[in-house]
């Protein structure tokens, strides 16, 4: 056999096949033929289920999952929420967002609105616009005001002082319904780190209590402490993380102390040709020692809120969650 002849062989091994779905067909069996589909990012969608069965089946793996608030604001909040309840990661690294989308839907509605409205109409109706979802004033900043202040009230009265992120997470689930992903993460003692939770309506109600209140502390270094812990404690880790910015940089970040991840699947709308890291590939974390040389890994380019419902049913599938 010529050497061209060998060559060619070694790269034409994975043959393209046609999709055969019939009405007995269920979302593990369209996802796994993806695989050989050939079809762009449908082979990424199923390799990221892939990695993702296998992570949550290796004993001893920590499992992250990051994502950032706007997907709160949507029905994707109840894939979070389930994820949780059925105990499939074990840290949360979110924006302070997420927080607020979730008390204010665990006590009010969101509405159905469009990409298009005009945006001044909205204001003058006291209506806030994120994306095609509408969110009535009175269910946003003034009732995350009053539930945050009776919150952090609470908490001071029962002696905390010198308070972390997930400590006020973990608090504020222990008031929600169980609609809430905070309630099912404070149920189950799965830590929710923010980062960045002074850049939301629940920071600011943090940082106006403490105007009143001056030995209440936000100690976001105790964060670092627990997820220092926690990578540190780690056999394995891996990292399921929906969309960029501060909660994916963290998750790859903190687990680069350890070698970095053993597992990594990204979902991300961004472009990687601005050099954003909400663009990156996580193959480029591999260079910086985020992910390691030997993880399963993948990118998958697609909108979260069409994506993950397919994703957890195949997940629940495969684990036998509720």
């Amino acid at each position: 056999m010529s050497a061209k002849k060998k060559q060619a062989d070694d790269l034409l091994h994975s043959a393209v096949r046609d999709h055969a779905i019939s009405k007995d067909s269920d979302v593990n069996s369209i996802i796994e033929s993806m695989s050989d589909s050939g079809g762009f990012e449908s082979r990424n969608l199923a390799d990221g289920v892939d990695i993702l069965k296998r992570m949550m089946a290796e004993s001893g793996c920590t499992r992250f999952l990051s994502f950032v608030a706007a997907l709160m604001s949507t029905g994707t909040r109840g894939i979070v929420r389930d994820m949780l309840k059925n105990r499939m990661f074990d840290v949360v690294i979110t924006t302070c967002g997420a927080l607020d989308h979730d008390i204010a839907r665990s006590y009010d509605k969101y509405f159905a609105g469009d990409f298009r409205m005009d945006d001044m109409v909205l204001l003058r109706k006291k209506v806030h616009r994120l994306g095609n979802v509408l969110v009535p004033m009175s269910a946003y900043g003034p009732l995350i005001e009053e539930k945050m202040q009776e919150c952090l009230s609470d908490m001071y009265n029962a002696g905390y002082r010198d308070v972390s992120s997930y400590e006020i997470a973990d608090y504020i689930g222990s008031t929600l319904d169980q609609s809430s992903f905070l309630y099912w993460a404070h149920k189950n003692k799965i830590p929710v780190v923010v980062p960045g939770i002074v850049d939301g309506a629940v920071g600011s109600q943090i940082w106006l209590f403490n105007q009143q209140h001056k030995d209440f502390k936000l100690n976001i270094l105790k964060d670092q402490t627990k997820l220092s812990n926690i990578v540190f404690d780690a056999k394995k880790s891996g990292a399921f993380m929906i969309g960029g910015g501060i909660s994916k940089h963290h998750t790859l970040w903190w687990n680069q102390y350890r070698g970095g991840l053993d597992y990594a699947v990204y979902i991300t709308t961004a472009p990687e040709w601005d050099g954003s890291l909400s663009g990156a590939l996580v193959a480029e974390a591999i260079s910086w020692g985020k992910v390691t040389t030997k993880a399963r890994q993948t990118t998958i380019h697609g909108e979260a809120s069409t994506l993950l419902p397919f994703i957890y049913a195949a997940l629940a599938a495969s684990t036998g969650a509720r």
